[in-house]
């Protein structure tokens, strides 16, 4: 049989579906592969690949594609290419749903235009109407300059949305090349910031600017580079060495979060027993109560196979905050560290302290609490610096959660710090004890001289009185008793049971119900 020769509806299909691919491969080429392959010798990847590693293989369902930006000036209608410089749409990670949207860099710079800040848009307002956390995989010069306010405005309707959703849905951004100028406050408002050292740098102003202004010479990698941002500034939470360790990382951290404020922690299957009993705990807290220890190795030795997700790790290191499992359900752990500064708190590690609390009360994450504190740092640049604010930022944070909390102090409780970390009196759920544990207004030293102060200015031997009155006051007050017996500490239990203790608690409270006066919002002390 003869074959049949292409009618002309056929012929014009076959053209439209052919202008589809070419516009389709177009977007797909972004700016083209020289650019591409530049990105590949400056160690980045492109926003195409990042998204490949970062979402599960073959779920990646992009979104306005074809999205051609508007711009008529300055020659701009010209250069126009499909997708405009973002690549935006959802897909899963580890079976889950997540939207996200990764600049290019290779278009524009990755420079933000009113056309791909509406697709942002799209992105985050689909992730808060079906409950999923969105991504955002910043690489860009910034704002588009030949648009103008209309690139600022996009910018504005961005910050709009990153507001609206906090507290709603996880919202993680990863800056994997330059955020400069207005650019840096999307990231800002997110719950967690990753960087890539080397290769990635956050700044409002710009060393050039910095250096007319103010007359200071920085460059780029001293002024907003990863280190910077991870050790110095607090801004961001985690610091990876290239594209595929961060999008790694990112992929971890959502495996402790829920999709969004009401479902709860994804719990993950555990062989390590829920009744283990770890001797090693009993002898973890040194009998010198001037002698430090790494609060880590502690409750390394509580938590399901001993796996801790630190956030924040390189900033105000005195006060490690991060995720665990316990039992298989996820849960945010705050510890002061006394190998660090002693575990005071200071105002880096009030601030660090309070944002991560906030967090896990957000999205319904117990809060475990492992307290060693000797109280907060003295010196005029902490009280200049408003220590008191801060503090009380903490202090704010752990009285308003409503999520299961549980605290266990190993040794140091004093002062007003040992209200702040958790205590029975902000309506923390269970408090433990370890018979390490020293609930006391301050430590002995400093106790004896102010209640001993005309006994020890009497005595023949002030020395000799000051150490006898020291030893007293320790064994009289430097204890977790007095604290039980007024039921303060709810258990002062063996060191080596935290583990089933803390599981125990987790599941008495796994229907906890507590809620904060009706109220627009509190007044946090910022």
């Amino acid at each position: 049989m003869a074959p049949q020769k292409p009618t002309t509806e056929n012929s014009t299909t076959d053209q439209r579906l052919e202008a589809l691919r070419q516009r389709e491969r177009a977007a797909e080429e972004g700016g083209g592969a020289a650019r591409r392959e530049k990105q590949h010798k400056a160690g980045k990847l492109s926003a195409r690949e990042r998204i490949e590693l970062l979402l599960d293989p073959d779920t990646f369902e992009e979104l306005d594609k074809l999205v051609l930006h508007r711009c008529d000036e300055f020659g701009m209608e010209k250069q126009r290419l499909p997708g405009d410089g973002i690549v935006s749409g959802y897909g899963r990670i580890d079976g889950r749903p997540a939207y996200v949207f990764a600049q290019d860099f290779t278009v524009f710079g990755g420079s933000l235009s009113e056309a791909n800040a509406e697709k942002i848009c799209k992105v985050m307002d689909l992730a808060v109407k079906n409950g999923a956390p969105v991504i955002g995989l910043n690489d860009s010069g910034g704002a588009r300059i030949q648009e103008g306010v209309q690139s600022l405005k996009g910018y504005a309707d961005v910050f709009l949305r990153n507001t609206l959703a906090s507290g709603v849905i996880p919202q993680i951004s990863a800056i994997m090349g330059p955020c400069a100028g207005g650019a840096v406050y999307s990231p800002a408002i997110t719950d967690f910031i990753f960087m890539t050292a080397d290769t990635s740098y956050m700044f409002v102003t710009g060393p050039d600017v910095i250096k007319t202004v103010t007359h200071e010479e920085v460059t780029k990698e001293e002024l907003g580079g990863a280190r910077t941002h991870n050790t110095t500034s607090g801004v961001a939470h985690f610091m990876a060495a290239d594209d595929q360790e961060c999008l790694a990382m990112i992929r971890e951290l959502l495996s402790f979060l829920p999709g969004n404020n009401v479902d709860d922690p994804p719990r993950r299957p555990t062989s390590d027993p829920a009744d283990r009993a770890e001797e090693r705990l009993n002898r973890m807290v040194p009998a010198d109560p001037m002698q430090p220890y790494d609060m880590r190795e502690l409750f390394r030795l509580v938590v399901d196979d001993a796996y801790f997700f630190e956030v924040q790790e390189h900033y105000a290191c005195n006060l490690v905050v991060g995720f665990a499992r316990l039992a298989g359900q996820p849960v945010g752990i705050i510890a002061n560290q006394p190998s660090v500064l002693a575990g005071v708190l200071d105002i880096n590690a009030s601030d660090k302290g309070a944002r991560f609390v906030r967090f896990c009360d957000c999205f319904n994450i117990p809060l475990i609490t492992f307290e060693d504190v000797p109280g907060f740092l003295p010196g005029t640049q902490q009280e200049f610096g408003g220590i008191i604010r801060h503090g009380a930022k903490l202090l704010y944070a752990f009285a308003e959660a409503t999520v299961p909390k549980i605290t266990v102090i190993t040794r140091k409780a004093y002062g007003g710090a040992y209200c702040v970390m958790s205590s029975k009196h902000i309506r923390t759920d269970i408090n433990y004890a370890y018979p390490t544990a020293e609930v006391a207004v301050m430590g002995p030293e400093g106790a004896v001289n102010i209640v001993y102060k005309r006994e020890l200015a009497a005595a023949k031997d002030a020395a000799a009185e000051r150490t006898k009155k020291t030893e007293e006051f320790r064994q009289r007050y430097a204890n977790p008793w007095i604290a039980a017996e007024r039921g303060w500490v709810d258990a002062v239990i063996e060191p080596k049971l935290t583990r089933p203790k803390l599981i125990a608690a987790l599941q008495m409270l796994e229907n906890k119900r507590d809620t904060n006066p009706p109220k627009k919002h509190g007044n946090i002390p910022l």
